[in-house]
């Protein structure tokens, strides 16, 4: 655990350093377009703090390499780097589209390139699916999920990036909760190591959040663009299809193993990972729906998105952001302390988890439905429109 620990801080420090300076720089040459009437701020910010994510991210695995504890991440050295090549692709793509607003076939391209780098090179793929006993799926059916998987929570949260910190706190807190359980099953299946490439990225995760969130909480210095936010859903469907696509179903059925429950046992390892997304994924789901419905590309901007509409509501910026972590910790906490719940002290812990869930539930219903401010005139449809897709 301690080298978890370390990893988190000196990933954090180095991306906030490097957050300070792709600022300093973003602002020296002017690394940002012009202010629009549809945005929401009103002084020139750069969009392109998903470099120092990266340049964090890319340090984090630098460093493991070279940690005895991390080997066993390194024993595939194609997988990592991999992910790393796809990383750059989507960084590189997201700052010119973020510089220079480019064709959104041309991201979606280089999106299902990035997810096919990963799943082809790198062979991070879903292997079993867990329906009313095991499903192994075929080697083109395992390379498509995937593909299609990665692609889909990349636009997912890029879709949520449309206020100050919600994107990196929303991951922030998915990833704290994303760790905990890849932690859990470990144990609970008797690893002898607790080192894992999943675990691993989502430690590497929390640091980069961490240290960019600084200069990006309300009101930013920065935005992290579209690099960062593709950046930040990559990574997170690569981490869970790496852990949960692999396991074993017949372990997760086991009763030695996960005690209580055989089929909560199976569903909520293979859950719990979309949970963590799920907000994005509703926002996302939702878009795509309302747009083609109207006849539109559905990667053509509005502003119907979730934050868009809570500022509508009434509640301001910051209450916004806080609302979705609230939701966040309470959906995923939720179904984590279900899933511990299956395996421990069945049925006490897992209705705790229950109760948990549903009492979070209501008190953010409640916040949600109740915002802390007036609506403003400044929330007119016409003064908000969203920074990004």
């Amino acid at each position: 655990m301690k080298f978890y620990v370390l990893t988190v801080v000196l990933t954090a420090v180095v991306t906030l350093a490097f957050t300070a300076i792709v600022w300093r720089v973003g602002l020296r040459y002017k690394l940002y377009p012009a202010i629009r009437e549809r945005d929401v701020h009103t002084t020139p910010k750069p969009r392109i703090g998903g470099v120092a994510m990266f340049l964090g991210v890319v340090t984090a695995f630098a460093l493991s390499s070279q940690v005895p504890y991390f080997s066993i991440i390194w024993t595939d050295p194609a997988q990592n780097w991999s992910i790393l090549g796809a990383a750059t692709l989507i960084v590189i793509v997201g700052v010119a589209d973020d510089l220079w607003d480019l064709d959104w076939m041309i991201k979606l391209g280089a999106q299902f390139v990035a997810a096919g780098i990963v799943v082809g090179l790198g062979g991070i793929q879903i292997f079993f699916i867990p329906l009313g006993g095991q499903l192994v799926v075929s080697s083109w059916v395992s390379f498509a999920l995937a593909v299609f998987a990665i692609v889909i929570v990349m636009n997912a949260v890029n879709f949520i990036d449309g206020l100050d910190g919600l994107v990196a706190g929303v991951a922030l807190i998915a990833n704290c909760v994303f760790f905990v359980y890849t932690y859990i099953v470990q144990r609970d299946l008797g690893a002898s190591s607790y080192s894992n490439l999943a675990p691993f990225i989502a430690v590497v995760l929390i640091g980069v959040c961490i240290g960019f969130l600084p200069l990006n909480w309300n009101p930013s210095k920065l935005f992290m663009g579209d690099s960062g936010a593709l950046l930040i859903g990559l990574l997170m469907a690569v981490s869970a299809i790496a852990f949960t696509g692999g396991l074993d179903p017949n372990l997760l059925t086991d009763n030695d193993v996960f005690g209580r429950s055989q089929l909560l046992g199976a569903f909520i390892p293979i859950v719990l990972p979309v949970v963590v997304v799920l907000l994005p994924l509703l926002d996302f789901g939702m878009a795509i729906v309302r747009r083609m419905g109207r006849g539109k590309s559905p990667f053509s901007p509005d502003r119907k998105h979730l934050h868009h509409r809570m500022l509508d509501m009434g509640h301001s910026d910051r209450d916004a952001v806080l609302v979705f972590y609230a939701w966040t910790a309470v959906i995923s906490i939720g179904v984590l302390l279900m899933y511990i719940g299956t395996t421990q002290n069945w049925p006490g812990d897992y209705l705790l988890g229950v109760g948990y869930l549903v009492l979070g539930a209501a008190a953010c219903i409640a916040v949600t439905l109740l915002p802390s401010v007036p609506r403003r005139a400044s929330r007119a449809p016409s003064a908000i429109e969203p920074r990004t897709s």
